[in-house]
Protein backbone atom coordinates (compact mmCIF):
# COMPACT_ATOMS: atom_id res chain seq x y z
CA UNK A 1 0.00 0.00 0.00
CA UNK A 2 1.50 3.32 -0.62
CA UNK A 3 0.40 7.13 -1.65
CA UNK A 4 1.56 9.47 -3.81
CA UNK A 5 4.23 10.43 -2.20
CA UNK A 6 5.22 7.26 -0.81
CA UNK A 7 4.54 4.35 1.03
CA UNK A 8 3.17 4.72 4.46
CA UNK A 9 5.10 1.53 5.57
CA UNK A 10 8.40 2.84 4.10
CA UNK A 11 8.25 6.19 5.98
CA UNK A 12 7.59 4.29 8.56
CA UNK A 13 10.83 3.02 8.65
CA UNK A 14 12.49 5.50 7.24
CA UNK A 15 11.75 7.46 10.31
CA UNK A 16 13.09 4.97 12.98
CA UNK A 17 16.46 7.01 12.49
CA UNK A 18 14.47 9.99 13.29
CA UNK A 19 15.43 10.56 16.77
CA UNK A 20 13.00 11.96 18.86
CA UNK A 21 12.84 15.14 21.13
CA UNK A 22 12.16 13.14 24.27
CA UNK A 23 11.21 16.20 26.52
CA UNK A 24 10.91 19.46 25.24
CA UNK A 25 12.29 22.38 27.21
CA UNK A 26 10.16 24.90 29.15
CA UNK A 27 10.62 27.48 26.20
CA UNK A 28 10.59 24.82 23.38
CA UNK A 29 7.65 26.33 21.34
CA UNK A 30 5.36 23.97 19.12
CA UNK A 31 4.57 24.86 15.89
CA UNK A 32 1.48 23.93 14.33
CA UNK A 33 1.37 22.44 11.15
CA UNK A 34 -0.69 24.87 8.42
CA UNK A 35 -1.50 24.80 4.80
CA UNK A 36 -1.23 21.73 2.97
CA UNK A 37 0.56 18.77 4.69
CA UNK A 38 2.24 15.42 3.99
CA UNK A 39 2.01 12.11 6.00
CA UNK A 40 6.05 12.89 6.33
CA UNK A 41 4.55 16.13 8.00
CA UNK A 42 2.82 14.29 10.04
CA UNK A 43 4.88 11.94 11.54
CA UNK A 44 7.60 14.33 12.14
CA UNK A 45 5.22 16.33 14.18
CA UNK A 46 4.00 13.53 16.57
CA UNK A 47 7.70 12.62 16.88
CA UNK A 48 8.30 15.74 18.70
CA UNK A 49 4.92 16.36 20.33
CA UNK A 50 3.15 13.20 21.31
CA UNK A 51 2.87 13.06 25.19
CA UNK A 52 2.81 9.48 25.23
CA UNK A 53 6.18 9.18 23.51
CA UNK A 54 7.45 12.78 25.55
CA UNK A 55 6.78 9.79 29.11
CA UNK A 56 8.23 6.73 27.29
CA UNK A 57 11.51 8.96 26.38
CA UNK A 58 11.65 9.77 30.37
CA UNK A 59 11.85 5.92 30.86
CA UNK A 60 14.51 5.25 28.98
CA UNK A 61 16.64 7.72 30.77
CA UNK A 62 15.36 6.41 33.94
CA UNK A 63 16.57 3.05 33.10
CA UNK A 64 19.38 4.46 32.04
CA UNK A 65 20.09 5.80 35.28
CA UNK A 66 19.33 2.51 36.87
CA UNK A 67 21.87 0.92 34.86
CA UNK A 68 24.66 3.35 36.20
CA UNK A 69 23.36 3.06 39.70
CA UNK A 70 23.48 -0.88 39.82
CA UNK A 71 27.32 -0.65 38.52
CA UNK A 72 28.92 1.09 41.70
CA UNK A 73 30.82 -0.56 44.31
CA UNK A 74 28.94 -0.10 47.77
CA UNK A 75 30.58 2.91 49.94
CA UNK A 76 32.67 1.94 52.73
CA UNK A 77 32.15 2.97 56.30
CA UNK A 78 33.88 4.44 58.89
CA UNK A 79 33.37 3.87 62.84
CA UNK A 80 34.49 4.19 65.81
CA UNK A 81 34.76 2.51 69.60
CA UNK A 82 35.18 3.75 73.02
CA UNK A 83 35.64 1.34 75.74
CA UNK A 84 37.01 0.97 78.90
CA UNK A 85 35.70 4.70 80.00
CA UNK A 86 32.81 5.66 82.89
CA UNK A 87 32.96 2.42 84.80
CA UNK A 88 34.18 1.88 88.34
CA UNK A 89 37.78 2.59 90.06
CA UNK A 90 40.36 2.84 87.49
CA UNK A 91 37.59 3.01 84.71
CA UNK A 92 35.69 5.99 86.18
CA UNK A 93 37.04 8.24 83.87
CA UNK A 94 38.67 8.61 80.68
CA UNK A 95 42.46 7.71 81.90
CA UNK A 96 41.90 3.70 81.07
CA UNK A 97 39.81 4.19 78.01
CA UNK A 98 40.25 2.46 74.60
CA UNK A 99 39.57 4.30 71.11
CA UNK A 100 39.66 2.37 68.06
CA UNK A 101 39.18 3.81 64.49
CA UNK A 102 38.32 1.22 61.71
CA UNK A 103 37.32 1.92 58.15
CA UNK A 104 35.29 -0.92 56.25
CA UNK A 105 34.37 -1.81 52.96
CA UNK A 106 31.85 -4.98 51.46
CA UNK A 107 33.56 -7.19 49.04
CA UNK A 108 30.97 -8.40 46.72
CA UNK A 109 31.46 -12.18 45.71
CA UNK A 110 30.36 -14.17 43.22
CA UNK A 111 30.42 -11.63 40.28
CA UNK A 112 27.18 -9.64 42.13
CA UNK A 113 27.81 -6.20 40.74
CA UNK A 114 28.60 -7.79 37.29
CA UNK A 115 25.16 -9.92 37.27
CA UNK A 116 23.46 -7.05 38.85
CA UNK A 117 24.76 -4.57 35.99
CA UNK A 118 23.79 -6.71 33.10
CA UNK A 119 20.39 -7.29 34.91
CA UNK A 120 19.96 -3.41 34.70
CA UNK A 121 21.94 -3.14 31.02
CA UNK A 122 19.11 -5.41 29.87
CA UNK A 123 16.68 -3.98 31.69
CA UNK A 124 17.35 -0.95 29.89
CA UNK A 125 17.40 -2.62 26.28
CA UNK A 126 13.52 -3.93 27.29
CA UNK A 127 12.48 -0.28 27.71
CA UNK A 128 13.92 1.38 24.81
CA UNK A 129 12.13 -1.60 22.72
CA UNK A 130 8.75 -0.85 24.33
CA UNK A 131 9.29 2.38 23.12
CA UNK A 132 10.57 1.19 20.37
CA UNK A 133 7.02 -0.72 19.92
CA UNK A 134 4.62 2.31 21.17
CA UNK A 135 6.32 4.51 18.25
CA UNK A 136 5.43 1.90 15.98
CA UNK A 137 1.93 1.87 17.20
CA UNK A 138 1.62 5.15 17.23
CA UNK A 139 3.01 6.09 13.80
CA UNK A 140 0.29 3.51 12.68
CA UNK A 141 -2.34 5.14 14.27
CA UNK A 142 -0.93 8.28 12.52
CA UNK A 143 -1.27 6.46 9.27
CA UNK A 144 -4.91 5.68 9.88
CA UNK A 145 -5.68 8.85 10.74
CA UNK A 146 -4.21 10.51 7.92
CA UNK A 147 -6.03 8.03 5.92
CA UNK A 148 -9.45 8.94 7.14
CA UNK A 149 -8.89 12.72 6.51
CA UNK A 150 -7.75 11.63 2.81
CA UNK A 151 -11.20 9.73 2.67
CA UNK A 152 -13.09 11.78 3.99
CA UNK A 153 -11.45 14.84 1.29
CA UNK A 154 -12.35 12.37 -1.11
CA UNK A 155 -15.94 11.77 0.27
CA UNK A 156 -16.96 15.40 0.42
CA UNK A 157 -15.49 15.79 -3.19
CA UNK A 158 -17.51 12.76 -4.09
CA UNK A 159 -20.47 14.92 -2.40
CA UNK A 160 -19.70 18.11 -4.26
CA UNK A 161 -19.74 15.90 -7.60
CA UNK A 162 -23.04 14.32 -6.84
CA UNK A 163 -24.64 18.03 -5.84
CA UNK A 164 -23.58 19.27 -9.13
CA UNK A 165 -25.17 16.73 -10.88
CA UNK A 166 -27.87 17.54 -8.82
CA UNK A 167 -27.74 20.72 -10.34
CA UNK A 168 -27.45 20.19 -13.57
CA UNK A 169 -30.65 17.60 -13.34
CA UNK A 170 -32.43 20.45 -12.11
CA UNK A 171 -30.99 22.85 -15.01
CA UNK A 172 -32.69 20.02 -17.41
CA UNK A 173 -35.76 19.38 -15.51
CA UNK A 174 -36.19 23.55 -15.45
CA UNK A 175 -35.75 23.32 -19.58
CA UNK A 176 -38.42 20.27 -20.19
CA UNK A 177 -40.99 21.74 -17.67
CA UNK A 178 -41.04 25.32 -19.68
CA UNK A 179 -40.68 22.72 -23.19
CA UNK A 180 -43.61 21.12 -21.99
CA UNK A 181 -42.52 18.09 -21.63
CA UNK A 182 -42.52 17.37 -18.20
CA UNK A 183 -44.68 18.54 -15.58
CA UNK A 184 -43.53 20.58 -12.35
CA UNK A 185 -43.29 17.21 -10.38
CA UNK A 186 -39.88 15.95 -11.87
CA UNK A 187 -38.92 20.23 -11.31
CA UNK A 188 -40.25 19.48 -7.56
CA UNK A 189 -37.90 16.66 -7.32
CA UNK A 190 -35.43 17.47 -8.50
CA UNK A 191 -35.34 20.95 -6.45
CA UNK A 192 -35.55 18.74 -3.58
CA UNK A 193 -32.77 16.12 -4.22
CA UNK A 194 -30.88 19.64 -4.62
CA UNK A 195 -31.14 20.46 -1.33
CA UNK A 196 -30.82 17.11 -0.01
CA UNK A 197 -27.56 16.99 -1.92
CA UNK A 198 -26.33 20.17 -0.05
CA UNK A 199 -27.32 18.54 3.41
CA UNK A 200 -24.39 15.80 2.30
CA UNK A 201 -22.15 18.34 1.29
CA UNK A 202 -22.24 20.12 4.86
CA UNK A 203 -22.35 16.92 6.94
CA UNK A 204 -19.79 15.16 4.24
CA UNK A 205 -17.74 18.81 5.76
CA UNK A 206 -18.03 18.49 9.19
CA UNK A 207 -16.85 14.72 9.30
CA UNK A 208 -13.79 15.88 7.63
CA UNK A 209 -13.23 18.63 10.20
CA UNK A 210 -13.59 15.69 13.17
CA UNK A 211 -11.29 13.85 10.96
CA UNK A 212 -8.83 16.64 10.69
CA UNK A 213 -9.19 17.27 14.70
CA UNK A 214 -9.00 13.21 15.58
CA UNK A 215 -5.23 13.66 13.22
CA UNK A 216 -3.95 16.81 14.61
CA UNK A 217 -4.84 15.56 18.46
CA UNK A 218 -2.16 12.72 18.07
CA UNK A 219 0.48 15.74 17.82
CA UNK A 220 -0.83 17.52 20.85
CA UNK A 221 -3.12 20.30 19.04
CA UNK A 222 -6.69 20.97 19.96
CA UNK A 223 -7.04 23.25 16.79
CA UNK A 224 -5.94 22.15 13.67
CA UNK A 225 -4.93 24.87 11.41
CA UNK A 226 -3.44 22.57 7.90
CA UNK A 227 -6.42 22.98 4.96
CA UNK A 228 -5.55 19.93 3.69
CA UNK A 229 -3.53 16.48 3.55
CA UNK A 230 -1.77 15.47 0.17
CA UNK A 231 -1.81 12.07 -1.37
CA UNK A 232 -3.47 9.38 -3.06
CA UNK A 233 -4.53 5.77 -2.67
CA UNK A 234 -1.89 3.47 -4.89
CA UNK A 235 -2.74 -0.17 -4.48
CA UNK A 236 -0.10 -2.55 -5.59
CA UNK A 237 -0.62 -4.55 -8.50
CA UNK A 238 0.97 -7.60 -6.75
CA UNK A 239 0.85 -8.82 -2.85
CA UNK A 240 3.50 -10.41 -1.54
CA UNK A 241 2.61 -13.99 -0.57
CA UNK A 242 1.77 -14.59 2.79
CA UNK A 243 4.75 -17.41 4.01
CA UNK A 244 6.98 -14.31 2.75
CA UNK A 245 5.28 -11.96 5.52
CA UNK A 246 5.60 -14.63 8.01
CA UNK A 247 9.01 -14.50 8.02
CA UNK A 248 9.80 -11.24 8.82
CA UNK A 249 7.36 -11.21 12.01
CA UNK A 250 10.63 -11.34 13.85
CA UNK A 251 11.25 -7.57 12.94
CA UNK A 252 8.28 -6.51 15.28
CA UNK A 253 9.43 -4.86 18.63
CA UNK A 254 7.42 -6.82 21.00
CA UNK A 255 9.21 -10.34 19.31
CA UNK A 256 12.47 -8.26 19.84
CA UNK A 257 11.02 -6.70 23.58
CA UNK A 258 9.96 -10.71 24.67
CA UNK A 259 14.07 -12.01 23.02
CA UNK A 260 15.51 -9.30 25.48
CA UNK A 261 12.91 -10.29 28.19
CA UNK A 262 13.96 -13.65 28.47
CA UNK A 263 17.68 -12.79 28.44
CA UNK A 264 16.93 -10.19 31.62
CA UNK A 265 15.23 -13.29 32.77
CA UNK A 266 18.33 -15.39 32.66
CA UNK A 267 20.83 -12.47 33.85
CA UNK A 268 17.90 -12.63 37.46
CA UNK A 269 18.81 -16.04 37.73
CA UNK A 270 22.24 -15.91 37.64
CA UNK A 271 22.40 -12.46 40.00
CA UNK A 272 19.90 -13.89 42.58
CA UNK A 273 22.51 -17.49 42.51
CA UNK A 274 25.34 -15.48 43.01
CA UNK A 275 23.68 -13.63 45.78
CA UNK A 276 23.26 -17.12 47.67
CA UNK A 277 27.13 -16.57 48.54
CA UNK A 278 28.05 -14.53 51.17
CA UNK A 279 29.82 -11.47 50.57
CA UNK A 280 33.24 -10.51 52.60
CA UNK A 281 33.56 -7.37 54.94
CA UNK A 282 37.36 -6.27 55.75
CA UNK A 283 37.93 -3.59 57.91
CA UNK A 284 41.28 -1.84 59.06
CA UNK A 285 42.12 0.72 61.66
CA UNK A 286 43.80 2.23 64.80
CA UNK A 287 43.37 1.64 68.36
CA UNK A 288 44.63 4.52 70.81
CA UNK A 289 44.94 3.33 74.48
CA UNK A 290 44.84 6.43 76.52
CA UNK A 291 46.84 4.92 79.61
CA UNK A 292 50.06 4.49 78.37
CA UNK A 293 49.29 6.60 74.77
CA UNK A 294 49.61 3.74 72.30
CA UNK A 295 48.36 2.80 69.30
CA UNK A 296 48.01 -0.26 67.36
CA UNK A 297 46.56 -1.97 64.27
CA UNK A 298 43.18 -3.45 64.30
CA UNK A 299 42.23 -5.79 61.52
CA UNK A 300 38.37 -7.00 61.17
CA UNK A 301 37.35 -9.88 58.97
CA UNK A 302 33.40 -10.39 59.05
CA UNK A 303 31.56 -12.66 56.47
CA UNK A 304 27.80 -14.14 57.21
CA UNK A 305 27.02 -18.11 57.84
CA UNK A 306 24.45 -19.25 55.03
CA UNK A 307 22.64 -21.58 57.40
CA UNK A 308 19.19 -20.53 57.02
CA UNK A 309 18.93 -18.00 53.94
CA UNK A 310 20.46 -19.17 51.19
CA UNK A 311 18.38 -17.24 48.65
CA UNK A 312 16.53 -20.09 47.48
CA UNK A 313 13.20 -18.36 48.16
CA UNK A 314 14.43 -15.59 45.31
CA UNK A 315 16.25 -18.25 43.31
CA UNK A 316 13.33 -19.83 42.48
CA UNK A 317 11.31 -17.10 41.73
CA UNK A 318 13.72 -16.16 39.53
CA UNK A 319 13.32 -19.13 37.34
CA UNK A 320 9.45 -19.12 37.58
CA UNK A 321 9.51 -15.78 35.94
CA UNK A 322 11.45 -16.78 33.22
CA UNK A 323 9.00 -19.66 32.72
CA UNK A 324 6.57 -16.86 32.66
CA UNK A 325 7.99 -14.51 30.37
CA UNK A 326 8.27 -17.63 28.24
CA UNK A 327 4.65 -17.86 27.69
CA UNK A 328 4.53 -14.34 27.27
CA UNK A 329 6.51 -14.87 24.47
CA UNK A 330 4.73 -17.51 23.16
CA UNK A 331 1.25 -16.11 23.31
CA UNK A 332 2.68 -12.65 22.12
CA UNK A 333 4.04 -14.63 18.71
CA UNK A 334 0.71 -16.45 18.49
CA UNK A 335 -0.93 -13.59 18.70
CA UNK A 336 0.95 -11.24 15.94
CA UNK A 337 0.94 -14.30 13.78
CA UNK A 338 -2.47 -14.57 13.68
CA UNK A 339 -3.07 -10.72 13.30
CA UNK A 340 -1.20 -11.22 10.25
CA UNK A 341 -3.34 -14.05 9.08
CA UNK A 342 -6.07 -11.98 9.48
CA UNK A 343 -4.77 -9.07 8.13
CA UNK A 344 -3.88 -10.37 4.82
CA UNK A 345 -7.00 -12.42 4.15
CA UNK A 346 -8.84 -8.96 4.55
CA UNK A 347 -6.21 -7.07 2.25
CA UNK A 348 -6.86 -9.53 -0.68
CA UNK A 349 -10.43 -10.22 -0.18
CA UNK A 350 -10.04 -5.70 -0.32
CA UNK A 351 -7.25 -6.14 -3.21
CA UNK A 352 -9.70 -8.07 -5.55
CA UNK A 353 -12.78 -5.81 -4.45
CA UNK A 354 -11.02 -2.50 -5.45
CA UNK A 355 -10.09 -4.08 -8.91
CA UNK A 356 -13.62 -5.79 -9.35
CA UNK A 357 -14.85 -1.69 -8.91
CA UNK A 358 -12.45 0.29 -11.03
CA UNK A 359 -12.27 -1.86 -13.90
CA UNK A 360 -15.89 -3.21 -14.05
CA UNK A 361 -18.80 -1.19 -11.53
CA UNK A 362 -16.76 2.44 -11.90
CA UNK A 363 -17.17 2.12 -15.88
CA UNK A 364 -20.67 0.47 -15.71
CA UNK A 365 -21.75 3.38 -13.41
CA UNK A 366 -20.53 5.58 -15.59
CA UNK A 367 -21.52 4.47 -18.99
CA UNK A 368 -25.13 3.89 -18.11
CA UNK A 369 -25.09 7.79 -16.02
CA UNK A 370 -23.87 9.43 -19.08
CA UNK A 371 -26.76 7.05 -21.44
CA UNK A 372 -29.66 7.78 -18.83
CA UNK A 373 -28.99 11.24 -18.50
CA UNK A 374 -28.64 12.07 -22.89
CA UNK A 375 -31.93 10.51 -22.91
CA UNK A 376 -33.44 12.29 -20.38
CA UNK A 377 -32.23 15.36 -22.67
CA UNK A 378 -33.50 14.24 -25.43
CA UNK A 379 -37.39 12.76 -24.05
CA UNK A 380 -36.28 9.08 -24.28
CA UNK A 381 -35.96 8.63 -20.77
CA UNK A 382 -38.02 9.60 -17.48
CA UNK A 383 -36.67 11.76 -14.43
CA UNK A 384 -36.56 8.69 -11.75
CA UNK A 385 -34.27 6.24 -14.15
CA UNK A 386 -32.32 9.55 -14.11
CA UNK A 387 -32.18 9.31 -10.19
CA UNK A 388 -31.72 5.87 -10.38
CA UNK A 389 -29.11 6.13 -12.54
CA UNK A 390 -27.04 9.17 -10.79
CA UNK A 391 -27.49 7.36 -6.97
CA UNK A 392 -25.90 3.92 -8.96
CA UNK A 393 -22.92 6.10 -10.02
CA UNK A 394 -22.71 7.77 -7.10
CA UNK A 395 -22.46 4.39 -4.20
CA UNK A 396 -20.25 3.14 -6.43
CA UNK A 397 -17.58 5.82 -6.63
CA UNK A 398 -18.52 6.09 -2.42
CA UNK A 399 -17.80 2.01 -2.43
CA UNK A 400 -14.91 2.57 -4.12
CA UNK A 401 -13.87 5.28 -1.86
CA UNK A 402 -14.49 3.11 1.38
CA UNK A 403 -12.59 0.30 -0.21
CA UNK A 404 -9.68 2.32 -0.68
CA UNK A 405 -9.90 3.86 3.02
CA UNK A 406 -10.28 -0.25 4.26
CA UNK A 407 -7.41 -1.20 2.27
CA UNK A 408 -4.58 0.90 3.38
CA UNK A 409 -5.85 1.25 6.75
CA UNK A 410 -5.48 -3.11 7.08
CA UNK A 411 -1.72 -2.15 5.14
CA UNK A 412 -0.66 -0.12 7.33
CA UNK A 413 -1.80 -2.79 10.01
CA UNK A 414 0.53 -5.50 8.23
CA UNK A 415 3.74 -3.19 7.63
CA UNK A 416 3.46 -2.33 11.72
CA UNK A 417 3.47 -5.68 12.16
CA UNK A 418 6.76 -6.32 9.46
CA UNK A 419 8.34 -3.35 10.27
CA UNK A 420 8.37 -2.67 6.75
CA UNK A 421 6.45 -1.47 2.78
CA UNK A 422 5.16 -3.78 1.72
CA UNK A 423 6.14 -2.31 -1.64
CA UNK A 424 9.27 -3.64 -0.54
CA UNK A 425 8.37 -7.36 -1.96
CA UNK A 426 8.17 -8.60 -5.16
CA UNK A 427 6.38 -11.97 -4.96
CA UNK A 428 2.50 -11.83 -5.94
CA UNK A 429 -0.35 -14.13 -4.55
CA UNK A 430 -0.71 -17.53 -5.45
CA UNK A 431 -3.37 -18.05 -8.02
CA UNK A 432 -6.59 -19.04 -7.20
CA UNK A 433 -9.37 -21.39 -8.61
CA UNK A 434 -12.62 -19.64 -10.01
CA UNK A 435 -14.55 -22.65 -10.01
Amino acid sequence: MALSDGSLGGELQALKSVEPQYTPSSDYIFEELEGEITLLDAFAAVLLNNPRLAQYGWSVRISEAETLQAGLLPNPQIGIDVEEFAGSGDRSGFDGAESTVLISQLIELGQKRQNRSEVARLNEDITSLEYEATRVAILADVSKAFINVLAAQERHQLMQMNLELAEQALVAADKRVEAGAASPLEQAKSKAIVTSEKINVQRSQRELDGARIRLAALWGSSNPKFTKVRGAFLAHDNLPHIHTLYTQINQHPEIARWAAKLAERRAAIRLEQSEAIPDLTVGVGLKHLNQNDDLSAVIQVSVPIPVFNRNQGNILKARRELERARQGQRETEVQIYASLTNAYQQLTMLHEELAAIKTELLVTAQGVYDDTRRAYEEGKANYLEVIDAQRMLFDTRLRYNESQAAYHQIAVDIEALIGQSLSNFQQTLPETNSN
